[in-house]
This record gives C-alpha cells, sequence and structure tokens, in this order.
C-alpha cells in the first residue's frame, strides 16, 4: 500500500512539474531553434506579390530559408506551424506611439505589459515620441531580451519654446543646441521638436542635430516652425503639421491652422472653405524632395475629430477594457463638451479629411515613403489595436493595400535604417512576422484577424496572445492613479 501510495505521489509530481512546464513554455512562446510555416502564403513586401504555397524555415531568430513548400525539406526536430490558407506578412511598425505610463498617472511598473500588447497585435517594432529615461531602459531590456517586447525606438523629450511637461524649454540657440547635446548624449534615437520654437533657435537646432549625427523630426505649426522652415531643414514631419496652411488660397482672408494645438478653436476651421486643391500636387512634391518620408497619423486625427464618434461606438471598442471606467467617463464627457465637435460644421470636417486624403495620395504618387503611427494612447485609441485602424485609413485615402502595408513594414524601416535586417520575408532577416488568416493585398483589414506573431524568432499562436490580452487589461486599468487633492 505505501509502495502505491509512493507511486502516486511521484506521478502527482511529475504532473505537476509537465503542467507548469507547459504553461511556462506558453507563456514564453515556442522557443524552438527551428520553426516552420509549412503551405503559407508568403507576402515578402520586396514588392507587390504573393508566394503561394512556401515553407519559411526560422533558425536562431532569423529567417533561414523561403521556398515552394514541395522542395522545401523542414528539419525533424522543427516545431511546425500550418500555414495552409494563410498569409504571412513582416511584423508591424508604429513610428509614433506612446504609453499610459509614460506620464504620472499610471504606474509605470505596467510599461512591460503595454509593450505586450502591442506585440498581441502583430506590432514587432516601435517609435515612441516623447523620450524618457524610463523608455531608454525598456529599449535597452527589449534588445537584451529581458521583456517581451517590440524593438524600440525612443526620440527625445521635446524641445519647445514653452512649458509643457517632459520638454527642453528652448529660447536661446544655445539652449537649442544644448538640449541637442544632452539628447545624444543620454543615447535617444532621434531630436523632436514641437510647437512656439523662433526660427533662429530652431535653425541652431538642426545645426547642432547635423553636427551630432542625429536626425530631427516632429511637429510644424503656422507661426513659428512653418512646413517650409521645416522643409528647408529636411526635418522628416509628423500629422501632415502645416500643411494645410500651404493648400489654402492665396486670396484666403484668414489663415487659421487645423493641426495640432490649434485645432480646438472652431474659428480656424474657417480656413477650410479656402482650400485650393490645385496647390496640393506642388506641395506634396517640396515634401517629398526635403525628406520622402511622412507619418500622416491619419486615423488618428481622422476618427478623433473629423467623423462622428459616437458613445455606442466607443463603448464597442475592444481596447476600451484597457482603460479605468472614470477616464472612459472623462474622455466620453469631452466628446461631449469639446468645442471641435460640437462646433465645427460637418461639412468642413468633410472637407478637412478629404484634404488630408488627397494630400497622402499626392505624397505617395509623388514619390513618398508614407509611415504609419498610431499616436496612441491618448482619445481612447490603444496602442496595437489603433495600428489596423491607420493601415485602413491610409488605404482608404487612395494609395492602395500594398503602399499601406508597406507604410506598416518596409518604409519605416529603410526610415531607421534597418532594411536590411528587418521589414521584409527574406533569408538572413530578423523574424518578426505575422501571420494572417486573409491576404493583406486583397484588403487591408486582413490585418485585424491574426493566427498569431513571431517576434526575434519565437512564435505566438493568437489564442496565447488573446490570453495576455485579457490577463492586461485590468492590470492596466487597475495601474490608474486618481491624483485627488488633498
Amino acid at each position: 500500500m505505501k509502495k502505491a501510495i509512493h507511486i502516486l505521489l511521484m506521478l502527482s509530481a511529475v504532473f505537476v512539474l509537465l503542467t507548469v512546464s507547459a504553461f511556462e513554455m506558453k507563456a514564453a512562446g515556442t522557443q524552438g531553434s527551428v520553426i516552420a510555416f509549412v503551405g503559407v502564403n508568403v507576402v515578402p513586401m520586396d514588392r507587390e506579390r504573393v508566394l503561394k504555397d512556401q515553407t519559411v524555415i526560422i533558425r536562431d531568430g532569423k529567417i533561414a530559408e523561403i521556398g515552394a513548400a514541395k522542395k522545401v525539406k523542414v528539419p525533424k526536430d522543427a516545431v511546425r506551424v500550418d500555414g495552409k490558407g494563410k498569409y504571412l506578412i513582416p511584423g508591424l511598425v508604429d513610428m509614433h506611439t506612446h504609453l499610459l505610463s509614460d506620464g504620472n498617472e499610471y504606474d509605470k511598473a505596467i510599461a512591460p505589459d503595454e509593450l505586450r500588447v502591442m506585440v498581441a497585435n502583430g506590432v514587432t517594432t516601435v517609435r515612441f515620441m516623447i523620450g524618457t529615461p524610463e523608455l531608454l531602459g525598456l529599449r535597452s531590456r527589449s534588445a537584451k531580451g529581458e521583456i517581451t517586447a517590440p524593438t524600440i525606438y525612443v526620440a527625445s523629450p521635446h524641445l519647445t519654446g514653452r512649458e509643457q511637461g517632459n520638454n527642453f524649454v528652448v529660447k536661446t540657440e544655445e539652449e537649442a543646441r544644448d538640449a541637442v547635446r544632452k539628447s545624444k548624449a543620454a543615447g535617444y534615437d532621434f531630436i523632436k521638436v514641437t510647437t512656439f520654437i523662433d526660427a533662429p533657435v530652431y535653425e541652431a537646432a538642426i545645426d547642432e542635430a547635423a553636427k551630432q549625427g542625429i536626425r530631427v523630426v516632429g511637429h510644424a505649426d503656422r507661426e513659428y516652425v512653418t512646413a517650409p522652415r521645416a522643409w528647408k531643414a529636411r526635418q522628416q514631419i509628423e500629422h501632415l503639421d502645416g500643411y494645410m496652411e500651404q493648400i489654402l488660397s492665396d486670396d484666403a482672408p484668414m489663415k487659421g491652422s487645423v493641426s495640432d494645438l490649434y485645432m480646438s478653436d472652431p474659428k480656424n476651421w474657417e480656413s477650410i472653405d479656402f482650400i485650393d486643391e490645385a496647390k496640393i500636387q506642388l506641395v506634396a512634391k517640396r515634401s517629398v524632395e526635403a525628406n520622402p518620408f511622412s507619418n500622416p497619423t491619419q486615423h488618428f486625427f481622422k476618427n478623433s475629430f473629423g467623423l462622428p464618434r459616437s458613445e455606442e461606438s466607443i463603448r464597442a471598442q475592444p481596447d476600451l477594457r484597457f482603460y479605468p471606467v472614470k477616464v472612459q467617463e472623462q474622455w466620453l464627457n469631452w466628446y461631449k463638451r469639446a468645442s471641435v465637435i460640437t462646433r465645427v460644421p460637418a461639412e468642413r470636417k468633410a472637407k478637412w479629411i478629404d484634404a488630408r486624403n488627397k494630400l497622402i495620395k499626392a505624397i505617395h504618387d509623388a514619390g513618398g515613403k508614407l509611415m504609419a503611427g498610431s499616436d496612441t494612447p491618448e482619445f481612447l485609441w490603444l496602442y496595437g489595436f489603433a495600428m489596423h485602424h491607420e493601415l485602413k485609413a491610409l488605404r482608404d485615402a487612395g494609395i492602395g493595400n500594398y503602399a499601406a502595408l508597406a507604410a506598416g513594414t518596409r518604409n519605416p524601416h529603410e526610415f531607421l535604417g534597418t532594411l536590411g535586417k528587418a521589414g521584409t520575408i527574406e533569408k538572413g532577416k530578423r523574424a518578426d512576422l505575422v501571420l494572417l488568416n486573409a491576404n493583406p493585398l486583397a484588403d487591408i483589414t486582413a490585418t485585424y484577424d491574426r493566427a498569431g506573431v513571431m517576434l526575434k524568432g519565437k512564435w505566438y499562436p493568437q489564442a496565447e496572445l488573446n490570453d495576455w490580452l485579457d490577463e492586461i487589461a485590468p492590470k492596466i486599468a487597475g495601474s490608474y492613479i486618481d491624483h485627488k487633492p488633498q
């Protein structure tokens, strides 16, 4: 009897160990040194094409072999992923985002989970557009494999002429140069500029950045760093900032801006009535000649300010559960009372969306390289989830499915200087991949329906990623710090 009990105890222990081991493997993804996507349709993104019925071998985190399924021999020790009827694309790149934990309203310890939300949505590379020391730390931890996270790039704290939080206030040329030098020394990947910077101060920042070998990215506005000034400096411009003023008729009675900080004033929207569409092609040409890369963040602007957004539609969003109820209600109340929402006529908003769409299409047609950016997590749009909205918004601007997908894959890597390592599905490149259930070249919304994600050679089936999201949502919402007055 004792012997039988001993055997039962041993079997129970083995069962527990196997269960724990299986759970740990699941949490960490499939980590075999060799993984094979078998019989999959490959969308390589080297050009517009689909390679049908392929086998893709992943070894040690890189793409080792791609070929017809009938010809490629799958190693005996490979973990097989059935790709029949599915489509393999490069991992997605979000070129403009932030974290909830960047500020002081959420516990900063939640940041690694925020990054996992991105991965669960197929985002394998990300550029944070207002830097912090914490983001630099996350970049390092991701590179070392200490956390499950996209490959990270971080722009500097933004240079601005007025105090706006997490910034360098630069009112003199020397302050601008000092901010650039400090940002470079700290290890930031780009210098970000925003608003209220006087022309000589901006020129000093541009000059110092060139000396330091670091590129300048960010905003333009109507009074200080205008779009033409930014074009002259070859700055990479976000949001199409300042472009709308450039397509107004010469006899427009006012030059009100509908970009960035100025959008909240309904008076500025009157300028939309004076758009001269004949100028769109010229503006696009000047933009591409100055810097071919553009990041319109079209979904964020179009769907936050241009199109009606009902409470019902917001409450139906799958990403709403990541926000605490108090924050949800704050934003819902904002949508009900904000003047830009309530006082700008729908006809003007429609003209504004149409003009932005035509600018995006013209930049593409002029040879520009569009990049996808979500500009999340404000306005109840969450990182990861909103990336797919952005791809759709770019497609809907008229550039087509392939160009929209390029904006979220190869174009950002070309801008980052990493196209030789990632951004397309080719032998020797990093195995950042997304497996879709339908063809994105037929309809870009196929990126919403994923079968799984491969991050740096580790495979995560979508069922596992959905479990992540279920686990993470209450953690992020629960990390909110309610700063009540004492």
